[in-house]
């Protein structure tokens, strides 16, 4: 029997509030579901930095997920926050060093939402902290439909990566995020941009596999939001 490939899925965090008093952790089940659909097994990890060693010895690659909650700006060289920032320093300091550490080993990641600007200030880049006051005539990136309906299209750059997954120059996403990528980390190829300019999609063509999108494709809103995390899975069978 061919053992599935393991994939590590960043959890959501809270110390109490909405439906326990007590700390919880959560995850959606559409990122699990995408994962087994692709073929790997999902494997929650909890945000204990002590553990990531003994995560990356299990785990054949790592997907980081999206969340309400915002990286701490100061983790990216800026000292004012804005007054939409949600901070999250439990989750952010554990995604950030188990991306981190992915990378060391190369061990293949694909970023969501939050996800990809983990990716993006682990490699030294920047962030625009709130979208409609740092980029003028903005596209609405919070939008108001379901999760599993797409609200605008993105460029996707020929030549890159994605490209090649993806086999198309366009293509329509869903879209839930008030921040975006500002500079480019180290290495870092922007691979796709919605019409006004927005940074959708990133990549690093220095390690085996290392992907970002700013939408959730794990919600199917088009139908090749699944070939996301196929391209993703074949990766990690690659390498083992």
């Amino acid at each position: 029997m061919i053992k599935k490939p393991v994939i590590g899925v960043t959890l959501d965090s809270r110390e109490s509030g909405e439906f326990s008093s007590y700390p919880w952790y959560a995850i959606r089940k559409a990122y699990c579901n995408s994962v087994v659909e692709a073929g790997g097994v999902p494997f929650p990890l909890t945000h204990d930095i002590n553990l990531i060693d003994a995560y990356l010895s299990v785990i054949d690659g790592l997907i980081i997920t999206g969340g309400r909650h915002d990286i701490n700006p100061t983790l990216y060289g800026v000292d004012s926050i804005h007054p939409t920032v949600i901070l999250n320093p439990t989750r952010t300091a554990f995604e950030l060093a188990i991306a981190k550490a992915a990378l060391e080993r190369n061990i293949p990641v694909l970023g969501i939402c939050g996800g990809m600007q983990v990716i993006n200030v682990v490699l030294g880049g920047t962030l625009f902290q709130n979208i409609p006051d740092d980029i003028p005539n903005a596209l609405c990136h919070m939008q108001k439909e379901p999760r599993h309906k797409t609200s605008h299209p993105i460029k996707i750059s020929k030549g890159t990566l994605f490209h090649n997954i993806l086999k198309t120059e366009k293509m329509d996403v869903n879209s839930f995020h008030h921040q975006a990528i500002q500079t480019p980390g180290k290495g870092v190829i922007v691979n796709a941009v919605s019409p006004d300019g927005v940074i959708e999609g990133i990549e690093v063509p220095a390690y085996r596999f290392c992907l970002g999108v700013q939408w959730h494709p794990e919600h199917g809103a088009s139908p090749l939001d699944k070939e996301i995390f196929t391209s993703f899975l074949k990766a990690v069978c690659e390498q083992r």
